[in-house]
């Protein structure tokens, strides 16, 4: 007779506020199962689209009950049949699981799970998934972004935005960012940010604009676009690009904006990159995590217990600094 392994782990019975996120610790760990991996997990990322889904209000929906968390990081307990590149015991992130990342264990399938450098820690290791291939593909993949050209990264000091900040860097912008506090404005200019500016400055739009001389920015990469959305436009130079990483609720802007510029408005959803498109994104990373600029900054840290916290502090807090993450 085999035992099965009991775990701690987030479950979400019924959508609603953070009070929703409820701690068990007799949950049953899953088993991988063909082209699967069991990880042992240490850190998992918070992100903001947890606490849309965790709500009720995002476009897709889970079946209940679940555990929320996609961005893990850990060590391979068991392989399922047909795994080839992955064995037990090697360090890895992911970027997606199957069982949910705010537990002790995840099954996660083959192509979502990335070896980790012994360069990075675990935390580290869990702030990588979203945040770097969501900045990947608004940057290249959407924006088709350049070197030589400008880019402006707004909310630049959480998760995507310094992971923005650090991609452009690297592939030759010239990279622009924005946070709310002095800290943020800080932590942008370490992270690869040539310039930083306030966007709770009511002039900040003019002092962008004369950082680019006026010519505007080619790329704009944006976290809040219900509020951004109208002055990216005007900030934008003749052919721009504005990518929507982020959005929480209706703005209205003047289309005509669009058309003395011939900029584009672009959504950016992970969920859609085809394998080849995952493929591509993470070969970069990894050469970015080999080179070393590729350094993600961890945020404030909770421990699992504290998951419905982390939720209301990641939509409440004055101003993001690095990324959050839930230590099992």
């Amino acid at each position: 007779m085999t035992t099965v392994k009991l775990m701690r782990a987030i479950r979400v019975a019924e959508f609603g506020g953070p009070s929703v996120l409820k701690l068990y610790s007799d949950i049953p760990a899953p088993s991988p199962g063909q082209k699967q991996v069991l990880i042992r997990i240490y850190a998992c990322g918070v992100n903001p689209v947890e606490t849309y889904i965790r709500s009720g209000s995002y476009a897709r929906k889970p079946a209940l009950p679940y555990t929320p968390g996609s961005d893990v990081s850990g060590v391979i307990e068991a392989v399922g049949d047909g795994v080839q590149f992955l064995q037990t015991g090697d360090r890895v992130f992911a970027t997606a699981t199957e069982t949910g990342g705010y537990a002790e264990y995840a099954v996660a399938s083959e192509d979502a799970v990335h070896r980790l450098p012994d360069s990075l820690d675990f935390c580290q290791g869990a702030a990588i998934g979203v945040p770097y291939f969501t900045a990947y593909r608004a940057l290249f993949h959407k924006a088709h972004a350049k070197a030589g050209e400008t880019a402006l990264i707004h909310g630049a000091s959480g998760g995507v935005g310094i992971a923005a900040c650090q991609l452009a860097r690297a592939f030759g912008l010239k990279v622009l960012g924005t946070a709310g506090t002095v800290e943020g404005m800080e932590l942008v200019l370490k992270n690869g940010a040539h310039q930083a500016f306030n966007h709770r400055e009511n002039d900040y739009v003019s002092k962008i604009k004369e950082a680019t001389n006026g010519q505007g920015v080619n790329v704009i990469v944006e976290m809040l676009s219900n509020v951004n959305l109208d002055n990216d436009l005007q900030m934008l130079s003749y052919g721009g690009r504005v990518t929507i990483v982020g959005c929480r609720g209706p703005i209205e802007i003047n289309p005509r904006d669009t058309m003395i510029k011939e900029s584009s408005i672009i959504g950016v959803a992970l969920f859609f990159a085809t394998q080849e498109e995952t493929a591509e994104c993470a070969a970069a990373l990894f050469a970015g995590m080999e080179a070393g600029w590729l350094r993600p900054v961890v945020g404030p840290k909770y421990p699992l217990e504290k998951a419905s916290l982390a939720h209301e502090d990641i939509i409440n807090s004055p101003g993001a600094a690095g990324k959050m993450v839930l230590m099992m």
